[in-house]
């Protein structure tokens, strides 16, 4: 069985199963660094060449093939579970762990990774809060609907997420 950390952007999910993968000795497939292996191109680049549904066919392809996969820990992008391709692909053979933070929180790292380089796309083209807050409203309900276990990050150290995480698997 795979560990599916799926959340918004910035609670915590690359972070969280770096950690996972040490602990537990799994190893990591971070999603948004997979799409950026196979087609050459960042985030960035391949949303400012083909906006975002050419990243999420990238991604999708992506989430495919890591559903084929046993024993590993995916870090899925924030969107990804938008798509209800990706949730059947994952859902075949993985537990669900819903990373969350309030939008003040996400929106604080947000700003403060773009702040050091870090930069991502806009997903609406609005102030950083607004849209986190936006986007959050959008999400929540299918990020609540398939997790099997649901985590606080805005409070927590990854150490801490990553424990709470290892007590909870089967």
């Amino acid at each position: 069985m795979n560990i599916i950390l799926t959340g918004y952007r910035c609670t915590g999910k690359t972070s969280t199963g770096r950690r996972l993968s040490a602990r537990l000795g799994r190893p990591l497939f971070d999603t948004d660094d997979l799409v950026l292996h196979r087609t050459g191109r960042t985030v960035e680049q391949i949303v400012t060449d083909g906006g975002w549904p050419a990243f999420r066919n990238a991604e999708r392809a992506v989430i495919r093939n890591l559903s084929l996969l046993d024993g590993g820990i995916v870090a899925t992008g924030g969107g990804a579970l938008m798509d209800p391709r990706n949730i059947g692909y994952l859902q075949e053979n993985g537990l669900f762990i819903w990373l969350v933070a309030d939008a003040a929180t996400i929106a604080g790292r947000l700003e403060k990774d773009q702040a050091v380089g870090n930069k991502r796309p806009s997903l609406s083209g609005k102030p950083v809060v607004e849209e986190v807050q936006e986007i959050l409203a959008q999400r929540e309900p299918i990020y609540r609907s398939i997790a099997d276990l649901t985590v606080d990050t805005a409070c927590r150290n990854v150490e801490a997420v990553a424990m709470v995480i290892c007590r909870h698997l089967p």
